[in-house]
């Protein structure tokens, strides 16, 4: 887990090599703020993270960890053990939805569940195609539909298909929605609604899917999703892509959700639990002398 969390943070850490080319047993405030800077962590958060250090001009490996640590104090809450157990996956297009959908099947079916996908991202004729494309590689089944039919009807149809042939999982896919656009927002709530009536207590878990590409830039398009729905928890996607690793900082803090998967990779198994610590360490140990 800890190569694979590495792997995905190759370009942050290459950015902040650039800064600081040697490792170090103590770092300056003003180089550490550079490379968090560099990083990509909000300007705001390192005014912060600098104020709460101790006051020396040189800090320590532990010094910068407490206080890094306290960015990501938002838990996962318990799952639900009701089955099939829904997930309802939102974002906008180019964000790596449906591909985070297929890995996060794989997820489950690895660890011996029965999943369904549900394609309700009508919108795009190629996003039920490529759901299918995955449903088929993973031999999982597929609820879908024609381009442009009812999204709620494909939900509602996934979670009573699933509940009739009692599998534990359910994947709901949605139409990649821009957050100012009305009609898609409610039809969006329409979804959440029909889920609700196929089963009591669903989508058991709303997850928004954000691009690490686009680094702080999605905390904003991130909070008016959350304003739609109400979302219970983030995927980072693409973060082996980009050395904007320092973003989770904000968007852990800003959105004060719990960010429990990230997107190291193509493959199907390049979806990983997100683990603070680990996270924090590949930073650190690209500072620090070990």
């Amino acid at each position: 887990m800890f190569g694979f969390i590495k792997k995905g943070l190759s370009k942050t850490v290459g950015a902040i090599r650039e800064v600081l080319p040697e490792k170090v047993i103590k770092i300056d405030k003003e180089s550490l703020e550079e490379i968090l800077l560099e990083s990509d962590v909000p300007y705001e958060i390192v005014e912060e993270m600098i104020y709460y250090l101790p006051p020396q001009d040189t800090v320590k490996r532990a010094d910068v960890k407490h206080v890094m640590k306290a960015y990501f104090i938002y838990k996962t809450e318990e799952k639900s053990q009701d089955k099939p157990f829904v997930d309802l996956v939102i974002g906008v297009n180019g964000a790596g939805k449906t591909t985070t959908i297929a890995k996060m099947a794989n997820n489950y079916k690895k660890s011996g569940k029965k999943v369904m996908l549900g394609a309700s991202d009508t919108f795009r004729a190629a996003a039920i195609e490529q759901l299918r494309r995955w449903a088929e590689k993973l031999d999982v089944p597929i609820v879908y539909t024609q381009q442009d039919h009812d999204p709620s009807a494909v939900a509602f149809d996934t979670i009573s298909s699933a509940s009739a042939k009692k599998f534990d999982n359910v994947i709901i896919d949605t139409a990649g929605r821009l957050h100012n656009h009305t009609n898609l927002s409610n039809e969006l709530k329409k979804i959440v609604r029909i889920c609700a009536k196929a089963k009591d207590g669903a989508p058991h878990r709303k997850i928004l899917v954000l691009d690490g590409t686009q680094g702080n830039s999605a905390i904003n398009q991130a909070k008016s999703f959350h304003e739609i729905v109400g979302v219970d928890a983030i995927i980072i996607t693409k973060l082996d892509g980009t050395a904007k690793g320092g973003a989770l900082f904000g968007v852990a803090r800003e959105l004060k959700l719990p960010i429990i998967y990230v997107g190291v990779g193509e493959g199907k198994d390049d979806l990983v639990e997100f683990k603070p610590d680990e996270f924090i360490d590949v930073i650190l140990d690209s500072i620090f002398v070990s």
